[in-house]
């Protein structure tokens, strides 16, 4: 059954729907051929009509079978009863290790139960409570730093919010901002991301081991990005005596719960990584489709900012979901469902499972994927349609594994929280400050190979409101 009627509540009921553009998918299975190249240049041209449509879509692939699940009992089995079965693909691990390591994201098995019990004291409600001060002053800071580029002409959204994003990770990692740092960091993820942090065909088709064209650009990325990450964290230890309450103070404070044992150089190095790399990245995303969303819907955008300019921020910690900002966060969960940051969950099956009647075979690739589920034609009313209405208080939840902006299961993303709050305080105080417009007409596609990103950021006119 459909999981949203029409929209209530007085802020949301004025607002006409507003379908944002995006591209037609294929009516039926690509190619191979084409199937790969869309791996690689833009994951979300490679779900077919089915999909959005069908409970579990199977095509075969490379000899094997690779099934798409949205059955939501399917997908309760795959990702939380039977996650045991299903391990990251050969391809995943080759593209991300070099770059995260083996961190919570990548970690499988006994390793990765350890990590996340010796981190879950790090990410507690609590915890993330005392981060909330950084990613604040980190806001307070860039928005007063956009003023006078906003008023000199149209201003790159998409860039400003990766630097945004970049600085709030920094100054929730080591109590500083990336002022020194920042532009070797953004350089060193731009260099990966554009040059050899894209799938290769051989990446998908080569077996564990065995070398691919770009497993030596890789490698020696990797040789200087090491170095790097420790000098960070180098820094920041020496500067202990100035600067407390911070994540790396979590990070190097957690134990093991069974052995008592700290993260090591190595295992922090990892932590640090994916933190930073992981949580920048898709904060950035999704402030800025929210920001898109808005500058299509003014109505909505008006809204919203006559709730953060009524809203008492001096102390914004929980604000994400106490209340004060209703409709912004609303604003998050629906830009949440239409531009998911992780647009795609892909395992391989260990050993052979059943779901939603389904023989799955040991190798065979299961994916779930939020784009396709949270546009699914059974699953949502006018799925394809911006309507913050549907999370605002008071109306019925999304079906259970129907709406998964930050997984499921045991792998549930461990920085939900901490995403969620940085995502209100940013889009609430940028739109207590700015009125957002787009400058002309071309419409903005999202594209994805990690996360789901703009393919043509466009520009936006940001006007003082004070």
């Amino acid at each position: 059954m459909p999981t949203d009627a029409a929209p209530t509540g007085q802020a949301a009921a004025r607002a006409p729907r507003m379908v944002p553009p995006r591209r037609e998918p294929p009516s039926r299975d690509l190619p191979i051929l084409a199937y790969l190249r869309s791996i690689r240049d833009n994951g979300l041209l490679g779900f077919p009509k089915a999909a959005f449509e069908e409970p579990v879509t199977r095509r075969g692939l490379l000899g094997r079978s690779s099934y798409i699940l949205n059955d939501p009992e399917a997908i309760r089995r795959f990702l939380v009863e039977n996650q045991a079965n299903y391990a990251r693909t050969v391809g995943t691990i080759r593209i991300l290790r070099p770059i995260l390591g083996d961190g919570l994201l990548i970690s499988e098995g006994a390793e990765w139960r350890h990590q996340r019990r010796t981190l879950a004291p790090a990410f507690t409600p609590r915890a993330i409570d005392g981060l909330v001060p950084h990613i604040d002053r980190a806001v307070t800071d860039g928005i007063a730093a956009l003023r006078p580029v906003a008023a000199a002409g149209p201003v790159d959204l998409f860039a400003t919010f990766h630097s945004l994003a970049l600085d709030i990770a920094g100054r929730a990692m080591f109590s500083v901002g990336m002022d020194r740092q920042g532009p070797q960091l953004r350089a060193f993820i731009a260099e990966y991301s554009v040059r050899i942090g894209r799938p290769h065909v051989l990446d998908v088709l080569m077996p564990p081991g065995w070398p691919t064209p770009l497993g030596w650009p890789r490698a020696r990325f990797r040789k200087r990005w090491i170095p790097f990450l420790d000098s960070l964290i180098r820094a920041r230890a020496e500067a202990a005596a100035n600067f407390n309450g911070d994540l790396l103070d979590l990070l190097t404070a957690a134990r093991n719960p069974e052995t008592g044992q700290p993260f090591n150089l190595q295992e922090l190095r990892d932590q640090v990584a994916t933190m930073i790399l992981a949580g920048h990245e898709t904060t950035a995303g999704t402030l800025f489709w929210a920001s898109y969303m808005l500058a299509l819907c003014p109505e909505i955008q008006e809204q919203v900012a006559a709730e953060a300019r009524a809203a008492d921020l001096t102390d914004p910690t929980g604000c994400h979901a106490d209340g004060r900002l209703p409709l912004t966060r609303a604003v998050i969960d629906e830009t949440l469902r239409l531009y998911p940051a992780a647009f795609v969950v892909v395992r391989r099956a260990l050993g052979p499972d059943e779901l939603a009647g389904h023989p799955v075979a040991k190798g065979d690739i299961v994916l779930v994927s939020p784009w396709v589920l949270h546009r699914h034609r059974k699953l949502w009313d006018d799925p394809d349609a911006f309507d913050p209405g549907r999370f605002l208080p008071g109306r019925p939840a999304p079906a259970r594994f129907s709406y998964l902006p930050f997984g499921a299961g045991p792998r549930v993303c461990i920085g939900a929280q901490f995403a969620l709050s940085e995502a209100v305080i940013a889009l609430a105080r940028l739109c207590a400050a700015f009125r957002i417009e787009p400058v002309g007409n071309e419409p903005i596609l999202p594209a994805a190979v990690v996360t789901t990103q703009p393919e043509n950021p466009g520009a936006f006119r940001l006007s003082a409101r004070d």
